[in-house]
């Protein structure tokens, strides 16, 4: 079986194929400036690259354009779309809606249109994109959205509620979402396959870490709290992303700048985080090579994140009632052995001794990275949100073939 994988943003559309016999991508690209101009990126497993300026109006043309590289020309990996049997759609937000993974009806698709208030940036792009691809496919190939939230649906109430009046809640549904959900599901459940015990007998915190970051809790396989809230804002310090922060700040910010709401939401999630303590870096490799030249807000930022990541390691621990394993995933979490290391240090009290070699060693690789005689083990394990997307994917469109 070959699944298609879809990753849509408001002006770009991600994809990979995927054959479900031996998990490998066949072919995976990115059509980028949807509504612009166009350009799609396209590679395949037998090493074709190109790269070619389109005309993408819409979602729909980029879908036309996909669908014309995966099967002719040089990069052509299938003979036609039937060969597909399945497109597998990423959604950011599913609500309390949608506590796992469902087959895009249309009746889906309109409530994941309904829920665009709570993801106005993510939402409206993944429905044009659903609804493009049906245009383009047709009705015989079946889709399924798969949510970033879903995974945090088993939260209790006393984790995702916030102290505001009940009525927010019910009227406005504010709470705690919870995002990544895909990668957190995805590494504890292979980190709980590596180490060959049941998922539902382990507890772990899992730290899926990269330009977004996110900390979840996970207890017996299922997410009880984590660290990004109504919105992926929320929780510990990103790339630009400022992270928790008390209320009154942003409105003493609003009224000393005269921003707006939407002037600040744009100024939270873009100019700040690793961007605005640094001066101008997001990416953390930029923020290593800072630290390496003396540069202290770069060290600044890297122990911010470290000293968070901490802190909700003993916190879930405390909620969790214990700590079986610690798990870093992400662009950070797979190649920040620094971050890592500062994560980890002093926590020899909650049983977590990390091994500087092994640390060192397997960067950018995977494994664990804990001494052998710690009681939790520490281990990084890289994430495959796609993988995760087919596998459900693959799943329901064969149960509904039962």
């Amino acid at each position: 079986m070959k699944i298609l994988v879809i990753n849509a943003g408001s002006s770009s559309l991600k994809y990979q194929l995927i054959n479900m016999d031996n998990d490998e991508v066949i072919a995976k690209g990115n059509c980028e400036r949807i509504g612009i101009d166009g350009r799609i990126t396209h590679k395949t497993a037998s090493g074709y690259s190109v790269t070619e300026d389109c005309s993408f109006p819409t979602h729909t043309e980029a879908f036309e354009k996909v669908i014309e590289k995966l099967t002719s020309g040089d990069g052509k990996v299938v003979d036609s779309v039937s060969e597909i049997s399945a497109v597998g759609h990423r959604v950011v937000q599913g609500g309390d809606i949608f506590s796992k993974s469902v087959i895009a009806t249309d009746e889906v698709i309109d409530q994941i249109e309904k829920l665009s208030p709570l993801a106005p940036l993510h939402n409206p792009a993944h429905v044009l994109a659903l609804r493009a691809c049906r245009k383009v496919v047709g009705d015989n190939v079946p889709m399924v959205a798969v949510f970033d939230t879903a995974f945090h649906q088993t939260m209790p109430s006393k984790a995702f509620m916030y102290g505001l009046p009940y009525e927010d809640y019910e009227k406005y549904s504010i709470r705690k979402y919870g995002f990544h959900g895909t990668s957190h599901r995805f590494v504890s459940a292979d980190f709980a396959k590596r180490i060959g015990k049941p998922l539902d007998q382990l507890k772990m915190v899992t730290c899926h870490l990269g330009n977004g970051s996110s900390i979840t809790a996970v207890d017996c396989g299922k997410s009880v709290d984590t660290t990004m809230g109504f919105t992926p804002l929320d929780g510990v310090i990103m790339g630009t992303r400022c992270g928790a922060i008390d209320a009154s700040a942003v409105l003493y910010l609003m009224e000393k700048t005269g921003m707006n709401a939407s002037e600040m939401s744009n100024y939270l999630n873009k100019k700040c985080g690793f961007f605005g303590i640094t001066g101008g870096k997001s990416d953390n490799r930029d923020i290593e090579a800072g630290i390496a030249a003396g540069d202290e807000r770069c060290a600044l930022a890297t122990n911010m994140l470290s000293y968070e990541i901490k802190k909700q390691i003993g916190a879930y621990a405390a909620a969790m009632g214990g700590l079986d394993a610690v798990v870093f995933t992400g662009g950070i979490g797979e190649n920040a052995i620094g971050i890592r290391k500062l994560s980890c240090s002093d926590l020899e009290f909650l049983g977590i001794k990390l091994d500087e070699e092994r640390n060192i060693a397997l960067n950018h690789g995977e494994g664990r990275i804990s001494t052998d005689d710690s009681k939790v083990e520490v281990w990084i394990v890289p994430t495959n949100e796609e993988l995760l997307i087919a596998m459900d994917t693959q799943a329901l469109v064969e149960n509904q073939a039962l």
